[in-house]
């Protein structure tokens, strides 16, 4: 068998990476985060378990990546979605709903991802997160604001949002918090997405294949660097040759 080009070896990396990812959100959404193991994630990717630890430094690092892609997808559908707007005020109320929703929607998953967010290493830096910050820098960009300190202020009262939504024992309905969060910015209740009366938590649409590109292109997300020289072949699937080292 002829070894395969660089650039074959390159898109089946970047497919086995969004593999990882989506893996990730579902099944720590389906079984929280301790009982999910990378012999889990790796089986529901269909990759081989070396290559979690070659794109990932462990499973927590992996997991909040995975929910900031979910998170800066999510945002970003809500704030383009039709009919679209570039009104500040507008997409200040989308993106307070977007994350609310999954608040709203997928209560194991953000409730074992605000408790990552409190161990040592805290925010992950990665291309996920990264684009997540973008997104709201933006949008507070867009409702008006100049002052610096503003997103930071955005970001910190959307996290303590989430918090209080899903705080064992005690959560506050997300119609309160939204009540709140809108007061602050002197927006009206009909702006954005008004939540559903009466809907249940956790009954958000479970195919979440839109959000990770594990066929057709999308935007290029970057590889890490080698850590050592990709094998030339690899198995007869579309997982990428493993690092020599692993």
């Amino acid at each position: 068998m002829s070894p395969r080009s660089a650039s074959v070896n390159e898109e089946l990396r970047r497919r086995s990476r969004e593999r990882l990812l989506q893996a990730a959100v579902e099944l720590v959404g389906e079984r929280g985060y301790e009982a999910t193991t990378l012999g889990d994630l790796a089986d529901r990717a269909g990759s081989a378990r070396g290559l979690v630890s070659y794109y990932f430094p462990g499973k927590r690092q992996l997991v909040q990546s995975a929910v900031h892609r979910l998170m800066h997808r999510t945002l970003e559908e809500a704030l383009e979605r039709e009919p679209r707007t570039d009104d500040g005020r507008e997409r200040m109320a989308r993106a307070i709903d977007a994350i609310l929703g999954l608040a709203h929607d997928r209560p194991v998953l953000m409730r074992q991802h605000m408790a990552g967010l409190l161990q040592g290493e805290g925010f992950v830096q990665c291309p996920e997160q990264r684009r997540l910050a973008e997104l709201l820098g933006e949008t507070i960009a867009r409702y008006g604001s100049g002052n610096p300190s503003d997103y930071p202020m955005l970001r910190a009262l959307l996290m303590g949002a989430v918090y209080a939504a899903l705080v064992p024992g005690v959560p506050m309905s997300i119609p309160v918090l939204r009540t709140e969060l809108f007061q602050r910015y002197g927006l009206e209740w009909e702006l954005g997405i008004p939540p559903e009366s009466g809907a249940p938590a956790g009954t958000a649409d479970t195919d979440l294949s839109r959000f990770f590109a594990t066929d057709e292109r999308s935007t290029p997300i970057p590889t890490p660097p080698p850590k050592a020289a990709l094998t030339p072949e690899g198995p007869a699937d579309d997982r990428p040759a493993e690092p020599s080292d692993m």
